[in-house]
């Protein structure tokens, strides 16, 4: 009888130690108590990275234990033990600013554009290297200020040693549908396309051009809450007459990286444009990315990025209104390859025709948590089909 009952606590043990259970963490700045969006969370067992939304969130599924560790670009890098999470499946943790340099503008014998040739050029060959990204992709599509499109999808970019991606659809979703007069190239962004462009840093091309000193002001300032990296702020001059993106690019001097970069234009650069009046053309109204690097060690690789623009389509008698967001958030980053067959690979532009595959909720456990507004917007559009 003994034997049973002991035999039967130990199947019950192993029963509850091997259950996935789901865990929440909250990141705030310790200071101010307010939320850290875009803070880069890793379950070390695991390797999983997350990435916090708004609310500062991030929800994950772990069977067993693991240390996390959580950073940001402006806070002290933290691991957290195990033994403080467990117990508790929904636990803050709190950054403390990383504030020891001001923001005092770095000199230096090289201009400005020859610094961010050796950064584009040692970032770029970088990112050539070998391995495997899983990135979770989604998009929101507004039409006349409402929302009327969502798509969103689990995918592997198999990088080869060269800028050229091989890229696999695990799972995808659609809601919602798009009127047929809209413009096609708006149906999705280009996913092969963007990831070229965050792995060359295409984005940067004007400001290498040999003209762009007439266009912009370079300053390079240390960053004002790491020492560690510098920033270099690229804003139009006054007397620019095609310049209307601001530039912040944050970079590692000693290893020649870049970490982040962010371009915007703002509304009064906006305003200095001429207003097109020609059927199909295109009025900008706002235009913003966000990119974020991951440097691990000897492993440099896309974290994250958030994409929006949006604009006034003319037609012949009336103006849409069009916005776009867009995001990628790598889930896990592996340098052995995968095996595949030439049919799997994805050679469409974008997710927005192709048939919704839902094997896992990937979506809540992709690394990046929806906020209350987000779910909202997704669950009315399921609704209307």
């Amino acid at each position: 009888m003994r034997k049973i009952i002991l035999l039967f606590f130990v199947l019950f043990s192993l029963t509850v130690f091997s259950q996935e259970e789901q865990y929440s963490i909250v990141v705030k700045d310790i200071e101010t108590q307010l939320p850290i969006e875009n803070a880069t969370v890793v379950i070390l067992k695991t390797k999983q990275i997350l990435s916090s939304n708004k609310e500062g969130k991030v929800t994950f599924m772990l069977t067993g234990g693991s240390n996390v560790q959580v950073s940001e670009t402006n806070y002290e890098t933290l691991t957290v033990r195990w033994t403080s999470l467990n117990g508790d499946q929904k636990f803050i943790v709190y950054l403390k600013s990383n504030n020891n340099k001001l923001d005092e503008i770095v000199l230096s014998k090289q201009s400005p554009q020859k610094v961010l040739q050796k950064l584009v050029d040692n970032s770029s060959k970088k990112l050539a290297s070998s391995y495997r990204l899983k990135v979770y992709v989604r998009e929101f599509f507004m039409l006349d200020n409402k929302y009327s499109y969502y798509n969103d999808g689990l995918v592997n970019f198999q990088f080869s040693g060269n800028p050229s991606t091989t890229l696999l659809v695990e799972q995808n979703r659609s809601y919602g549908l798009l009127e047929t007069d809209v413009s096609a190239d708006l149906r999705g962004y280009d996913l092969n396309n963007i990831m070229k462009n965050y792995s060359d840093f295409k984005y940067f091309d004007p400001l290498l051009d040999p003209k762009a000193k007439k266009e912009y002001d370079f300053v390079i300032r240390g960053h004002a809450k790491n020492k560690d990296y510098y920033v270099m702020y690229i804003t139009p001059l006054d007397k620019a007459k095609e310049a209307i993106d601001n530039f912040e690019i944050v970079y590692d001097p000693e290893k020649k990286l870049i970490i982040e970069f962010k371009i915007d234009v703002t509304p009064q650069n906006l305003d200095k444009m001429v207003e097109k009046t020609e059927v199909n053309s295109k009025n900008i109204t706002r235009s913003f990315i966000n990119v974020d690097y991951r440097l691990d060690g000897e492993n440099y690789y896309l974290l994250g990025s958030n994409e929006e623009i949006a604009y006034n389509l003319i037609l012949k008698d009336q103006v849409k209104k069009i916005q776009v967001r867009n995001s990628f958030t790598t889930t896990n980053f592996n340098k052995q390859n995968f095996t595949y067959n030439e049919s799997d690979v994805f050679k469409e532009k974008s997710l927005f025709n192709k048939k919704n595959k839902i094997l896992t909720n990937y979506w809540d456990i992709s690394g990046f948590v929806a906020t209350d507004e987000e779910k909202a917007i997704i669950a009315s559009l399921d609704f209307k089909l």
